[in-house]
């Protein structure tokens, strides 16, 4: 009742986005702009992502954590940067309600807030010293409140740039929203190592480290400006309006694409497994067990993600010549391979922890590359907007949310061997997955 006296009495978010679509008509939607629109996007997204990531190793332990030994705090900080991505799947069916009754303009702006405030709440914790049990407890509830918002600022640009794409160009497309995990990464591990190298160990404790995460949020304002604008283009507008982008019910999608939704979460998992493991806990890795110094492994990293971000493309190249399901298979099967040989890599002093890092991140690029793309594709245009954002926060959740807290629990207690078997599992449920869905497709024809 309230939704229809909202709808009565004064215009709704809906009426307003048609309004602003008829002001930016001359934008255009056009898969040049989109793709911008979309990298920028999921840039701020994984830098505010990887802000937090980098200072559950090198900040979390010492604020939040004296109480215990260093391995123990990272472990904690790692626990709690597992809870958003819980709280993930939960933003998408909570803001994919607010999309349906209020638009998607009042949807992205709430999520995007909600995450820069969450994020910037974050650098103005207290430590446990000055209030105790209660800095923890706000620390959970701002990182909850992350992941909740992340999962509600699927904007469908990257289902509208997939679309747009020309049939023979698919993969080259669905590619460019994966590039904003490693330029997102170079910023955050940029700006750690900035103040990690430039302050002394105690001022870094105190305030140096808080400054990536007021940077994160002068970002996301950036970033919603960019996504409303393109949001508000004629184009998408009429996309909406033919349902073909639109929310839908999340009891209508598993009703009628549970099992794509099911498929869809582990097509992925080798990817987003391997994800963590080349980013977040080689860095814990080497600040418990290794002599390399930190900001020169933070540069190394860097180094990493641009070829990372090379090997994405490329994958869009492989996957327009051999389909994105089989460039999927390919990097699964070298994912695979490179599981066995990285426990000797990270066993090897420095130069194996340099290899691992950016051996890890080229396979990672050729992987992570089309991995959005395979989790969309099963389902019709109608679904693809809510199917899209809810199974790609479940495949976070199951492939890379535990991901740091297991690999350095295992590898701590029971040897590093025990990495490459994890990332193995997610190699072998990917593959297991695409064989899956390919059968069901034999099986439709």
């Amino acid at each position: 009742m309230s939704a229809g006296i909202f709808t009565m009495d004064q215009p709704t978010s809906s009426d307003m986005e048609r309004d602003a679509r008829s002001m930016h008509a001359d934008t255009g939607s056009n898969p040049g702009n989109i793709a911008l629109g979309v990298i920028i996007g999921r840039s701020s997204e994984f830098f505010d992502f990887f802000v937090y990531a980098i200072a559950s190793v090198l900040v979390f332990p010492a604020h939040f954590f004296p109480m215990y030994d260093r391995l123990t705090g990272i472990l904690l900080s790692f626990a709690i940067f597992s809870l958003a991505f819980i709280a993930r799947p939960i933003g998408t069916v909570v803001f994919t309600a607010i999309d349906r009754v209020y638009g998607r303009g009042t949807k992205l702006i709430v999520a995007l807030f909600v995450l820069g405030g969450s994020t910037a709440a974050i650098s103005f914790l207290p430590s446990y010293d000055v209030i105790g049990s209660l800095a923890i407890i706000l620390l959970i509830i701002f990182r909850l409140g992350q992941g909740f918002a992340l999962g509600g600022a699927w904007d469908g640009l990257a289902s509208l740039l997939a679309l747009n794409a020309p049939h023979n160009r698919r993969g080259w497309y669905a590619m460019m929203p994966q590039l904003g995990a490693p330029l997102g990464f170079i910023l955050a591990s940029g700006l750690f190592a900035f103040f990690y190298a430039s302050l002394s160990s105690a001022d870094f404790l105190d305030w140096g480290w808080r400054y990536p995460f007021f940077v994160a949020f002068a970002i996301n304002v950036v970033a919603l400006f960019a996504r409303l604008r393109l949001v508000a283009t004629t184009e998408f507008g009429s996309m909406l309006d033919r349902l073909e982008l639109a929310p839908v019910r999340t009891i209508d999608l598993l009703r009628n694409h549970g099992l794509d939704v099911l498929i869809g979460t582990f097509t992925p998992l080798a990817s987003f497994a391997m994800f963590h493991l080349v980013t977040v806990f080689p860095l814990s890795w080497i600040s418990l067990y290794s002599q390399h110094e930190i900001t020169s492994f933070l540069l190394v990293e860097m180094v990493g993600a641009l070829i990372c971000t090379g090997t994405i493309i490329f994958s869009g190249v492989l996957a327009d010549r051999i389909g994105r399901r089989g460039q999927l298979a390919v990097a699964a099967v070298i994912i695979a391979i490179f599981s066995v040989t990285a426990p000797f890599m990270l066993a090897a002093g420095t130069w194996g922890e340099d290899a691992f890092v950016l051996i890890g991140f080229a396979v990672l690029g050729l992987s992570f590359g089309q991995a959005a793309g395979a989790v969309s594709s099963r389902f019709g245009r109608e679904y693809r907007y809510s199917g899209a954002a809810l199974t790609s926060n479940l495949a976070w959740v199951i492939g890379a949310g535990f991901a740091p807290l297991v690999a350095l629990g295992v590898a701590s207690t029971f040897g590093v061997q025990y990495v490459g078997i994890y990332l193995l599992s997610g190699a072998l449920c990917t593959l297991g997955a695409l064989a899956v869905s390919r059968k069901l497709e034999l099986s439709e024809d």
